[in-house]
C-alpha cells in the first residue's frame, strides 16, 4: 500500500509543481521538464508496482453491466485525450479535454474494480484531475479556444478512439483482466 500512496502523492507534486512553486519550476528551465518527467515516470512505477502488490480487499461489488458502460466511457476517454476535442468542430471550445478524458478513464476504471485498491488508485486520479482542473484556472485565468475544426477531423478521432479501445482493451487481458465480457 505504501508504494501506491507514494506513487500518488509524487504524481500529483509533479504535476502540481508548477502552480504551486512557479519561481521554482522557472528557476529549473529546460532541466525542468526533464526533471517532472522521470518523477512522473516513476510515479507510475511506483503505483503499478504497489496496486499489483496489495492483496484484494472487497470494498463493493460492481454489476456485470457494468463492464459496458466501462467500455463506452473508455472509447469517450480516449476521443477526448487525442486531438479531436480541438481539431474537431464539437468540442473545440472545451478547455481541458484531455483532463475530462482522464477523469472518465478514472471514472470508468471504479465503476468495474470493487478493491480497495482501486478505490484509492482511481478515486485519487480523478479528484487529482478535478484540483489539476481549478489549478490551472486559477493561474491562467484568460483562455482563448482555438480555431474551429471540422466535422471530418472529430469522427475521425472518434473512429480511432473505437479502435484504440479494441487494441488496449486486448492488450489490457494479456497483462491482467480482459475489459471485454464473455
Amino acid at each position: 500500500m505504501a508504494l501506491l500512496i507514494l506513487g500518488i502523492i509524487l504524481w500529483w507534486a509533479a504535476h502540481l509543481f508548477k502552480r504551486l512553486a512557479p519561481a521554482q519550476r522557472a528557476a529549473l528551465g529546460d532541466k525542468g521538464k526533464g526533471l517532472v518527467a522521470l518523477a512522473l515516470l516513476a510515479s507510475v512505477v511506483l503505483m503499478v508496482i504497489g496496486y499489483r502488490g496489495i492483496d484484494y480487499i472487497h470494498v463493493w461489488a460492481p454489476p456485470s453491466f457494468m463492464v459496458h458502460i466501462n467500455n463506452s466511457l473508455m472509447v469517450l476517454a480516449l476521443f477526448f485525450t487525442s486531438p479531436g476535442p480541438r481539431k474537431g468542430r464539437l468540442f473545440h471550445k472545451m478547455r481541458h479535454p484531455m483532463l475530462l478524458g482522464f477523469s472518465l478513464w478514472a471514472v470508468a476504471h471504479l465503476l468495474v474494480n470493487g478493491d480497495l485498491a482501486s478505490v484509492i488508485l482511481f478515486g485519487s486520479l480523478l479528484v487529482w484531475a478535478g484540483v489539476e482542473v481549478m489549478a490551472i484556472n486559477r493561474a491562467e485565468p484568460e483562455w482563448t479556444p482555438g480555431p474551429k475544426g471540422t466535422t471530418a477531423k472529430g469522427l475521425m478521432f472518434l473512429a480511432i478512439s473505437f479502435l484504440l479501445v479494441g487494441v488496449i482493451g486486448y492488450i489490457h487481458g494479456l497483462i491482467g483482466p480482459s475489459p471485454f465480457p464473455g
